[in-house]
């Protein structure tokens, strides 16, 4: 277990964090028609997951517009954006938005298994039942590129990091 700042506290995240060099868990999703979206729909793509706590909150909406915008100029890459949210609140988001570059997807149904296996499970404080921000890049094969918990919540990743792996 890891602990990631929430303001001036600090929370428990739990599961297994993928490190560069893992083979990426599978996971089942809910897509924004509240269809089923799996790791194996991406086959032969890299894939950047930003995973967020929520759409929500100024932190989420920020890196997702961020994400969007670089996703237009990455080749065969799809960006996944994983948050708690109901898929519904996802779609309203990105109408709103005119954010047509990357793909949200909910833990709504499959929370458990998909924040364990991704290590990403606030398991203290008042966020807890949410996902950590994370960031996660695979190649083609579902091979962990990059990873980066960001150690405080209301942080945003590091984009270029993750980025120059691709």
């Amino acid at each position: 277990m890891t602990t990631v700042g929430y303001g001036d506290d600090h929370v428990e995240v739990g599961g297994h964090f993928p490190a560069p060099g893992d083979t990426a868990p599978s996971f089942s999703l809910t897509g924004r028609e509240m269809n089923e979206v799996s790791l194996e729909d991406f086959a032969g793509q890299r894939k950047v997951l930003s995973i967020v706590p929520s759409i929500d909150t100024g932190t989420c909406a920020t890196s997702t517009r961020k994400f969007n915008e670089q996703a237009s100029r990455l080749e065969n890459t799809v960006v996944l954006v994983v948050s708690a949210d109901l898929p519904f609140a996802a779609g309203r988001f990105c109408g709103a938005e005119g954010l047509d570059n990357v793909l949200m997807l909910s833990t709504f149904r499959h929370h458990a298994e998909f924040v364990q296996a991704w290590g990403v499970d606030i398991q203290s404080g008042r966020p807890r039942g949410l996902c950590a921000r994370a960031v996660i890049v695979l190649d083609e094969h579902n091979q962990v590129l990059h990873s980066e918990l960001v150690d405080q919540i209301k942080n945003e990743p590091d984009y270029e990091a993750a980025l120059s792996v691709l």
